[in-house]
């Protein structure tokens, strides 16, 4: 083969007959195939080979896992949305029509003032396009070329246009003057008419380019599109090492989007894979930057995680108005004059604006937040709605003593609220009664024919068969952390709440919880675990969450730590559907709640079921450690011992009093003694078993003699 010179040039078909001899051509894909061991006769097939990485195109197991997208949009399936958006509709139609109706007036002296400029503007038109001057340009730009052919034409042409043009604009004058003649000698209602006309008429060809002649009703904010480009972009400005390396060598390529980014409600809706490494958490977390990124307000950013696909599946939903500052929604019930507990209850909206329910029975609804944040407007809509319910009774325990559970006191069988041991106390004396009230109800329930009774659980026809007494009881504890750490009442209080919470799922017994301080101290793990809803607002930390959502909920991107000053209300409610939503709860102030809870007493009373506190009647109850404690602990302690051992006290005490004192502690007998200013010491002994002398924990009878003496002197002197 002759190589290439500047002299000589190459000659290609020679070089290609000196390749061709004694060569052979290579079959690349062959080639290929053989070094992957992709080969069709049978080979191995390595998961690194083109065949293997392409993978089939079609199969029917794809289709049938795939994931069906809705035919009809989200408010045409759902009667509350259509609702809403028919409402809006003619709302919206209502107020344009009257915004410009009241300014008709203003709109007719807009007309008037710019009709002269019509005027002048059809007149120069009418003239310009009789006489062409529009071409008068051209025609002297011929002359001034001193092209004599070309300007020949150009006049030719022009004197057809102006011959024909003036036959037309004859006509139309005498049009014109035709119809002003008949509108002269028309009625004076039709001149009337006939001026408003032409005045609009001109008035809208007099119009200024900047100056619309109608206001505008109502000002649409400009939403900028979500595109993947926006979301990139404001993923990668998070400062997470793993999407920016990923950026860093695949480029946009590392952000899959699983499905097109579309409108979903007032928002847009992106699905997306993240990078190997990082999870929807990771970006839930850093959600006040992610706004930044999007340019958008903090409170129109909900980033969610999916972790039945993957922990790196993320839904990320950006709205067109921040969540906080869109209009609350009322609450549907409201203004109901009932409703039926076992049907569901609207709880609150979606970040969509879609209403959230909750169902009650069979299940309890544990609410968890720091304060401030809406917990008590959160336990009140589901005791409101069960306050509608006539056959449902109420038990409500507001351990915070502000006041905020105070209207159900109109028909709630048991209520009371304040921070003192009197409170406390009777919190553990109503978890008592529930305790043998599902004893009750497990017994009734076993005595009923299958045919009745198939499933072995309260069901909606058996809560209104009076006779029975299986009717719904819902029994709220807000702020329970202040029972369940109570020194003297909180260990039996949690062992009681946790055996209620386990059994009175299916005797008709719902348990609403609300706490601030969800700990294991303050909130124990078997109520915390089988607590079937949970709805919490913001907490600070990786512990609450789980403690209130669920074990591993933070570690699956289900942070309630996102949550920001302002998502007042704002919660991830677990539990009353496949996915955590995030919902914001409706909210019915005092004077709202007063008229729902008036209407719930006076179906009650046609009813017949007003009963307990909210008839006036004293619940009955058994006596109490506090009311007898001092005066039980003299009547066993004699004169002729002036130091006895705790536990001989807690001894004597059980046999005075089993069913007071026999689940008694030590340590619930220190601080029961404690707000007396009683405490225990050293006390010399002899041990009855042993007979030998020791050194125990007891307490003086003189000072018990002395506190039970002060108390009758006080109620003494108080009765004088």
């Amino acid at each position: 083969m002759t190589p290439p010179n500047e002299e000589q040039p190459f000659d290609w078909q020679a070089a290609e007959r000196d390749l061709s001899e004694g060569a052979d051509v290579v079959d690349l894909d062959a080639v290929r195939a053989a070094r992957f061991g992709d080969t069709d006769d049978g080979g191995p097939l390595l998961v690194d080979s083109p065949k293997a990485q392409r993978g089939p195109r079609f199969s029917v197991a794809g289709l049938r896992a795939g994931q069906r997208r809705p035919v009809l949009p989200a408010w045409l399936r759902s009667r509350d949305e259509l609702r809403d958006v028919v409402r809006w509709a003619f709302g919206h139609a209502g107020h344009v029509t009257a915004y410009h109706l009241l300014r008709l007036p203003l709109y007719a002296v807009r007309l008037a003032f710019r009709a002269p400029v019509g005027v002048w503007r059809v007149l120069s038109g009418g003239i310009r396009w009789l006489f062409d001057l529009e071409g008068e340009q051209v025609r002297q730009a011929t002359v001034r070329r001193e092209n004599a052919e070309e300007y020949l034409k150009l006049s030719r042409q022009r004197d057809r246009r102006v011959r024909w043009r003036g036959i037309v604009a004859t006509a139309a004058t005498v049009a014109t003057v035709a119809a002003g003649i008949v509108a002269a000698l028309s009625p004076e209602w039709v001149r009337w008419a006939s001026l408003a006309t032409l005045t609009a008429l001109f008035g809208v060809v007099g119009r200024p380019a900047d100056k619309p002649l109608l206001d505008t009703a109502v000002v649409v904010p400009r939403v900028a599109r979500l595109t993947s480009e926006v979301v990139i972009r404001a993923l990668s400005v998070l400062g997470n090492s793993g999407i920016n390396q990923a950026l860093r060598k695949q480029g946009n390529r590392a952000i899959a989007f699983t499905a097109p980014i579309t409108r979903d409600g007032p928002g847009w809706r992106a699905e997306l894979d993240l990078p190997p490494g990082v999870t929807a958490g990771d970006i839930a977390e850093e959600r006040e930057r992610l706004a930044s990124g999007l340019s958008r307000p903090l409170g129109c950013v909900w980033p969610e995680g999916r972790p039945e696909v993957h922990p790196g599946r993320l839904v990320l939903w950006v709205g067109d108005q921040d969540m906080a500052a869109a209009p609350a929604k009322p609450w549907p019930l409201a203004k109901a004059g009932s409703f039926d507990v076992a049907k569901p209850l609207p709880f609150g909206t979606d970040p969509r604006g879609r209403t959230v329910t909750i169902e009650l029975p069979y299940t309890n609804v544990l609410i968890g937040s720091i304060p401030g944040y809406g917990k008590t407007g959160a336990i009140a809509v589901p005791l409101l709605a069960a306050a509608l319910d006539p056959y449902a009774e109420i038990w409500a325990f507001d351990f915070k003593g502000t006041g905020g559970l105070d209207p159900l006191a109109k028909v709630a069988a048991r209520y009371a609220s304040g921070q003192d041991d009197d409170t406390a106390e009777a919190g553990l004396l109503a978890l008592r009664e529930l305790r043998k009230e599902c004893q009750r109800r497990a017994a009734v329930i076993k005595g009923l024919p299958k045919t009745v009774c198939p499933d072995n659980k309260v069901t909606p026809e058996l809560a209104r068969r009076k006779a029975l007494g299986l009717h719904w009881l819902v029994v709220a504890l807000d702020e329970i952390q202040e029972l369940f750490s109570h020194p003297e009442f909180g260990k039996e209080a949690g062992e009681l709440a946790e055996k209620v919470i386990k059994l009175g799922r299916a005797l008709g017994v719902i348990l609403l919880l609300a706490t601030q301080r969800p700990d294991a101290k303050s909130l124990p793990t078997g109520v915390s675990a089988n607590a079937g809803t949970r709805f919490c607002l913001k907490v600070m930390g990786q512990t609450e969450n789980d403690m209130v959502l669920g074990t591993s909920a933070y570690k699956n991107g289900i942070r309630a730590t996102m949550f920001a000053k302002k998502d007042k209300g704002v919660g991830y409610l677990v539990g009353t559907a496949d996915e955590a939503q995030i919902v914001r709860t409706f909210y019915v102030n005092g004077p709202t709640a007063e008229k729902i809870t008036e209407r719930a007493r006076a179906a009650r009373e046609a009813a017949g079921t007003l009963t307990g506190h909210a008839a006036g009647q004293t619940v009955e109850t058994p006596a109490t450690r506090r009311d007898t404690l001092l005066d039980d602990i003299l009547s066993v302690v004699p004169v002729t011992e002036p130091k006895v051992w705790t536990e001989t006290v807690l001894d004597r005490l059980t046999g005075l009093r089993p069913d007071l004192y026999a689940d008694l502690t030590r340590d619930q007998l220190t601080a029961a003694l404690k707000p007396y200013g009683i405490t225990t010491g050293q006390v010399w002994g002899t041990d009855p078993t042993t007979g030998k002398g020791a050194n125990r924990r007891g307490i003086e009878r003189a000072d018990i003699a002395d506190t039970v003496a002060d108390r009758n002197k006080r109620r003494r002197d108080e009765a004088a």
